[in-house]
């Protein structure tokens, strides 16, 4: 998918293999990253939408579901409207207990002292940092249910960690000469320049230009064009795959919306420095798979 995207693009890229999955531990602490994104929640073994619905019943026709403090959450069925400020959005806590259950249950385990790793934007950890870290600390022991099964968990301590950067800490050797990251996420795009592994401040942005602008592009286009409102699951599988087997007329026209989404990432790149023939670019995040649209 990134191939697809910079080859469009008539750019280069280059892939780095980062699917081989390793746990940490250190003295019986679980270190769990968890990415709290605007449009899906990650962990290194699961990946859902970021929606809660919360109820005072157990839901009917789903087990995926967590019961906490007296109410049923929903997990996953849908998206949250963006909210800069993740520790103002109380439903960022609830996602992060069904992503560690998720987590444990991956691992055949229901109890785990846990040592949390999130993201926040690569340009606004600084002013959210210590705020974001006293949320995911507000309870130190959590007991919850989570698809029926009982999960006991002592939160020890959170680290905050700023996206794009995170993703390829572990490579910065391999980077030798300029090279751009972009990290395209639903909400925002993270955009850094590295100088022989090395990351600056002053070479380093966050840019409100997210995938869920161009599910939008399309949305209202469609709109405008046939007076038809597309089921969200349509769009966000042409973005993701490409091709939703729908009629041609609609096809061209979610390929006609996309088109200009991806011609503004390549402007925003070049207005914060791009130039193919001084450095590489590696594009990565769930936005990336836009370049399937054949831009």
């Amino acid at each position: 998918m990134v191939d697809n995207l910079i080859k469009n693009n008539n750019h280069e890229s280059e892939d780095f293999d980062m699917t081989k999955i390793r746990d940490y531990n250190m003295n019986g602490t679980i270190i769990l990253g968890v990415d709290a994104g605007y449009g899906n929640y990650k962990t290194a073994r699961c990946c859902f939408p970021t929606s809660v619905s919360r109820s005072d019943q157990p839901p009917i026709f789903t087990r995926n579901f967590l019961e906490y403090d007296g109410g049923y959450y929903t997990i996953g069925e849908g998206y949250k409207d963006f909210v800069a400020e993740k520790s103002m959005d109380d439903d960022n806590y609830i996602l992060t207990l069904a992503a560690i259950a998720k987590e444990l249950k991956a691992r055949e385990l229901s109890t785990a002292k846990i040592h949390l790793a999130v993201g926040l934007p690569l340009k606004w950890v600084q002013a959210q940092r210590d705020s974001f870290r006293e949320y995911m600390l507000q309870n130190r022991q959590v007991d919850y249910k989570y698809a029926g099964k009982h999960y006991a968990v002592d939160i020890v301590d959170c680290t905050v960690m700023p996206k794009c950067y995170a993703a390829i800490a572990e490579n910065l050797p391999d980077f030798k000469g300029m090279h751009m990251i972009a990290d395209i996420g639903n909400g925002t795009m993270n955009v850094m320049i590295l100088n022989n592994g090395k990351a600056s401040e002053s070479k380093s942005w966050t840019v409100k230009l997210g995938a869920n602008e161009c599910f939008m592009a399309i949305r209202n286009l469609i709109l405008d064009r046939k007076a038809e409102e597309v089921p969200a699951e349509i769009i966000e599988n042409y973005l993701r795959y490409g091709d939703t087997k729908v009629g041609e007329e609609y096809q061209q026209l979610m390929e006609e919306a996309a088109k200009p989404y991806v011609d503004k990432i390549f402007a925003e790149l070049k207005a914060h420095g791009y130039n193919p023939n001084l450095m590489k670019l590696y594009v990565m995040g769930g936005g990336c798979s836009v370049g399937e649209a054949d831009c």
